[in-house]
């Protein structure tokens, strides 16, 4: 970094008159801004907010949180995906309740401790609600320090947290929590990944990769990670005007959520009613296809209409407008909407 002597003055200065208004940035409470940062993980500030304000309405505090089953709570999560994040903050909130008497723990180690808390979350949540002097180091910090110091160290590899934290920390004021705000914000707004809007830099004349020309070099990252494409059939199936829906495991992707029955593409009818135990007639094409991503897996999925025939048991069945009282996922959510519309 070229002359760091008033790098968070400059940083700041900008900050204070730039910041986007976000409804997290107007309160100190740290069960908000907890709540914000674990939203804020691989999703949009503009995805997000709707969804903040809806769950401070109903959860405005550790109490009603931890009171709540997570069944509901996930309801006030559908549709933001990765829902580990939303079980992990609510066992981590009842852990507050039971341990901590219902107040967010403000030692960092302590909070590091609970369920979920990674070090940028304890980084964030510790600066940004108390002003301790603890990095938040994401992937706009990555950026942003690579491209001021001119820097190729591989930001996939593991020691790559420690080597950012330790650039944040030589040059974190005082005012750590507007600090690490600042250099989110500037990532996500100004030193982009694609475009950096240099000229609009509050910090340009610090940056090194700015002077040397190579801007869109910065950061380095040689790891590639393969992703996996999955094909599957599902099956919406109907029984006296219901339909069937089933509960995926209590671990792994999507764990403990509802959804229509699943299978290998592949799977041979006669296979298909033994394992969910009843007749049925499937359509002989399907009535929709659609494609869901998630960060390194593909879900290709071939939708088909069947009715169960003959006696079955009609536990799983629901009735159309009772949908709602169950968490699906985006995917099946969407199935669900075309079904309705066509019927």
């Amino acid at each position: 970094m070229k002359d760091n002597s008033n790098f968070s003055k400059h940083l700041l200065d900008w900050f204070y008159n730039n910041k986007r208004e976000m409804p997290w940035r107007e309160t100190k409470d740290p069960y908000k801004i907890w709540l914000s940062e674990v939203m804020l993980q691989q999703t949009q500030v503009n995805t997000v907010r709707p969804y903040y304000l809806k769950f401070i309405e109903r959860f405005p505090n550790i109490e009603t949180l931890a009171h709540a089953e997570i069944d509901e709570v996930s309801k006030y999560w559908e549709g933001l995906g990765y829902y580990s994040r939303i079980r992990n903050f609510h066992s981590a909130v009842r852990e507050v309740r039971d341990t901590y008497n219902g107040i967010v723990p403000s030692d960092p180690e302590k909070f590091l401790k609970l369920k979920g808390v990674g070090p940028y979350t304890q980084g964030a949540v510790m600066s940004i609600a108390f002003n301790h002097k603890v990095p938040a180091v994401d992937g706009n910090v990555y950026r942003v320090f690579s491209r001021l110091d001119n820097d190729d160290f591989d930001i996939s590899k593991p020691a790559a947290r420690r080597h950012f934290e330790q650039k944040v920390m030589r040059v974190m004021p005082d005012a750590a929590g507007d600090f690490n705000e600042a250099l989110m914000e500037l990532g996500a707004t100004v030193c982009t990944p694609k475009a950096p809007l240099c000229l609009f830099c509050p910090v340009m004349t610090h940056c090194e990769s700015y002077v040397e020309g190579n801007v869109t070099e910065r950061p380095v990252k040689l790891k590639k990670i393969k992703k996996q494409t999955e094909h599957y059939k599902v099956l919406v199936i109907e029984k006296n005007g219901k339909i069937y829906i089933e509960r995926r495991p209590d671990s792994g992707l999507l764990q403990s959520m509802w959804q229509f029955p699943m299978f290998h593409i592949d799977t041979h009818p006669n296979t298909i009613e033994e394992e969910l135990n009843m007749a049925l007639h499937i359509e002989s094409t399907p009535f929709m296809s659609l494609k869901h991503q998630f960060t390194h897996l593909t879900w290709h999925m071939d939708v088909y209409k069947a009715v169960a025939i003959g006696s079955v048991d009609e536990t799983n069945f629901i009735e159309i407008h009772e949908k709602e009282g169950y968490n699906f996922p985006v995917s099946m959510t969407k199935i669900f909407k075309k079904y309705v519309d066509e019927k």
